[in-house]
């Protein structure tokens, strides 16, 4: 089903306490889509929670970041100290769930629309095994009018046929041509190969310009051994 359209939120419309989506490697930025297979029953319930929230009037938004230790397939190894609450950086990126698809087997398939970042200001008792946080959006204020910022994508576009080149990359440049230049770089940002620790940085850049110069200097480095390894399917949440 698809979740009724909304206009552009404000700061005021994001909700005082955020379910948590943790995921290694997987970015979301603001304008940003990322599609989400969800079967572990602790998000399960969190999306039914959600979307009972959205029938009353709430927002269906909910939390991505990033455990501070890689975890390369998100699975929980039963054998760590921690392995339900793994220790998780204090920034992340609320989305909404623009559309949900129940599965006869009882998963969803959702589709999560970036809208601003947070940062951890407290985290509260879980709800049915999920992890809940109350985020602070006031340093990610410029977030709400990111899309209509002006920022030229040539720059861009010619480093990045560079690095495909040197990466060995396919990429289809006639459709990322057709790209204003904010949802070239959170795209770009989302999309190449970096290592978890890199998305992370390019998440908490101070604003769109600060991503766009650390997204062509990550480009001029090149990889990190071992970052191309990761999947940029969609996410699967056990």
């Amino acid at each position: 089903m698809s979740l009724p359209p909304d206009r552009a939120p404000r700061l005021a419309d994001l909700p005082e306490v955020l379910p948590l989506f943790p995921l290694t490697g997987f970015l979301l930025l603001p304008g940003n889509w990322m599609p989400l297979n969800v079967f572990e029953p602790r998000y399960r319930h969190m999306v039914e929670d959600l979307l009972a929230e959205e029938e009353d009037g709430g927002g269906a938004y909910l939390g991505m970041i990033q455990p501070v230790v890689p975890r390369s397939d998100n699975h929980v190894d039963p054998l760590t100290v921690d392995p339900d609450d793994p220790t998780l950086y204090t920034v992340g990126c609320a989305g909404r769930i623009e559309k949900c698809e129940p599965q006869d087997d009882g998963r969803f398939h959702v589709l999560l629309r970036g809208v601003c970042r947070f940062r951890v200001a407290e985290e509260l008792s879980p709800r049915h095994g999920y992890r809940r946080v109350r985020p602070d959006y006031s340093d990610f204020h410029a977030d709400l009018g990111e899309t209509a910022a002006l920022l030229d994508p040539d720059p861009l576009l010619a480093a990045l046929r560079d690095f495909a080149l040197r990466q060995r990359l396919e990429i289809d440049f006639s459709r990322l041509e057709l790209l204003p230049g904010p949802a070239l770089v959170n795209g770009l940002s989302v999309a190449l190969p970096f290592s978890p620790g890199e998305k992370q940085a390019l998440l908490e850049a101070d604003d769109l310009g600060q991503r766009h110069e650390l997204l062509l200097s990550l480009m001029g480095m090149g990889l990190t051994p071992g970052a191309g390894d990761e999947s940029t399917a969609a996410p699967v949440v056990h």
